[in-house]
């Protein structure tokens, strides 16, 4: 049965993580003594950067023209940006701190633009430092292996890992000692319905229960999928058979005007069109022959007006 659970205690954070979450602002997360706070400690202000975002204002942002030049097709960032106005940004940017209120996009870039259509005056961004690969992946593989993080939160971590280090789903799986289909199953969860993320981060739902849903493309179908689940209290296992009924409508093909192979047929065919159209007394009359061999196929008259439907069936009338 899909049952909400109680929030579990998060890791004990620093007074600077505390202050920025009560609304300080990017400061908290990034003192201005960071060089000094780096070399005294480089491994705990990853740890922390690892684990929470700020809140970042995007005039504030940059994106890395050193990486090869991406287009953005419209129509989707129009969807996505509509989608950030009502649940907001489900996976935070990642930037790297060039200077004080000074950032450069490393992965998010299609939602830091998205959140630009959107209105949007500030994004949530996980930040990086100069010159901390090795202790940023030792940290979030680290994060992983907390019992308190919701599906979420383990399924934003694999991602960034396979952004950020460019890293495959095996490599994933070697270095986090996790099982490959695990890891794909974790990240396929961030493609879900809005409504249906939001169900699992409140723990509406689980694991168990977002994994068939996965399994289904159509993006309104999988909200009413959940729907379902939370009004008929679905165990896991009623959810995995009901989820194996939500067949994809399968979509005739539109047949071809296939070009016969033969060509003795295929001179055959342009005669029999033009003995049909001097028939019918139309030289403009427009005719197909559609069919794979000379064997079968079909014969395609279209007309333009009831006067000239009036006159094919006048012809046909006297064969």
């Amino acid at each position: 049965m899909a049952k909400r659970k109680s929030n579990k205690g998060r890791l004990e954070l620093s007074s600077s993580i505390k202050q920025t979450l009560r609304g300080a602002g990017t400061s908290a997360l990034i003192p201005d003594n960071i060089d000094e706070q780096i070399a005294i400690n480089p491994e705990g202000l990853v740890k922390e950067l690892s684990s929470h975002f700020a809140m970042i204002p995007i005039a504030q942002i940059e994106v890395n023209r050193d990486q090869p030049r991406r287009e953005f097709e419209q129509e989707p960032l129009e969807e996505l940006a509509e989608s950030i106005k009502v649940h907001g940004i489900i996976q935070p940017i990642t930037v790297r701190r060039l200077a004080d209120k000074q950032y450069q996009i490393i992965s998010g870039e299609r939602r830091w633009r998205a959140s630009q259509l959107a209105g949007m005056e500030e994004v949530p961004a996980f930040i990086r430092i100069a010159n901390d690969q090795a202790l940023m992946e030792m940290a979030l593989i680290e994060n992983i292996q907390r019992e308190d993080l919701n599906p979420i939160e383990i399924a934003v971590s694999y991602q960034r890992l396979k952004d950020e280090f460019q890293l495959t789903d095996e490599e994933l799986s070697e270095r986090v000692g996790k099982k490959r289909t695990t890891i794909t199953s974790y990240r396929n969860i961030l493609k879900l319905h809005p409504d249906v993320i939001d169900a699992l981060k409140k723990q509406d739902i689980s694991m168990g229960h977002a994994k068939p849903i996965s399994g289904i493309d159509d993006k309104l179908l999988q909200k009413e999928f959940l729907q379902q689940i939370l009004d008929k209290e679905l165990s896991v296992r009623r959810t995995e058979n009901l989820a194996r009924s939500y067949k994809p409508k399968k979509t005739k093909p539109k047949p071809k005007h296939t070009e016969v192979g033969n060509s003795q047929f295929a001179l055959e065919r342009d005669q029999i069109v033009k003995d049909f159209r001097a028939f019918f007394g139309h030289k403009d009359i427009k005719m197909e022959m559609e069919g794979k061999d000379s064997d079968k196929g079909q014969i395609v008259i279209q007309f333009k007006d009831k006067e000239q439907l009036h006159n094919l069936f006048k012809c046909i009338e006297q064969l």
